[in-house]
């Protein structure tokens, strides 16, 4: 984490240094200026996400039988696949890993054995996305995307024969999500650097379970979506 926002950092100093000559002069220096004219190109990104649960119940809860989710900051990496749609419309392939952990707090319980669930996930995601490009200014060019996801928990627990009795929490295998976000295109002399700021919200309820119909743990829960803020940093 600290890495990436000592990264961050100096990417926005050498941003400033080298984009502010090519924006804020009479004649700007245009970095790559055909760049977007290819058909197909590749990249990379790296990032870092929190990843929390939107949680929907049968019934209300009672004040002592809520449930807290806080989510944690985790890592992202993957690549990404690039066709031209249009002048202004790309789509994208960003087959991605991402590590994610939250902590669950069940407020009945006075013990920490049976109140508190760290959930620790590994993804690999699969999504499409559509990204919409507004017209190029000097270097910079926003952008805003969306689009669907499929996604693969190494750490589901799904095929465990225990429970939350055992300490054992459990999601599905695949889970589908959407997102949207925006961000920002900016044109150096030999790279094209692109950070972006992302909701994912996911389609389907994810929880498994217990074997316990009147389980205190899953009993009362309608569905457990995943939600997340992701802030990603690609590079073409």
């Amino acid at each position: 984490m600290k890495k990436i926002v000592v990264l961050f950092l100096l990417l926005s100093i050498y941003a400033n240094a080298q984009l502010g000559k090519s924006i804020f002069t009479k004649d700007p220096i245009i970095n790559l200026e055909n760049f977007d004219k290819q058909r197909v190109y590749w990249g990379y990104f790296l990032g870092f996400s929190t990843f929390d649960f939107k949680t929907d119940f049968k019934t209300n809860p009672a004040p002592d039988k809520l449930i807290d989710v806080k989510g944690h900051s985790g890592f992202n990496v993957g690549l990404v696949g690039v066709l031209r749609l249009h002048e202004y419309v790309e789509l994208r392939f960003e087959p991605g890993l991402y590590y994610a952990s939250r902590t669950l707090t069940y407020s009945q319980f006075t013990n920490e054995r049976d109140g508190v669930r760290e959930v620790k996930a590994t993804y690999i995601d699969f999504p499409l996305i559509l990204k919409f490009s507004s017209l190029r200014t000097g270097n910079v060019r926003p952008y805003l995307l969306g689009g669907l996801s499929s996604t693969l928990n190494l750490s589901s627990n799904s095929k465990s024969k225990d429970d939350n009795l055992q300490q054992k929490f459990r999601v599905k295998p695949w889970t589908q999500n959407y997102t949207v976000g925006f961000g920002i295109d900016l044109y150096f002399e030999y790279f094209k650097f692109s950070p972006s700021i992302r909701g994912v919200f996911g389609l389907k309820d994810e929880l498994i379970r217990d074997v316990d119909p009147n389980s205190p743990w899953t009993g009362n829960i309608e569905s457990m979506k995943t939600r997340a803020v992701l802030i990603n940093f690609t590079f073409h």
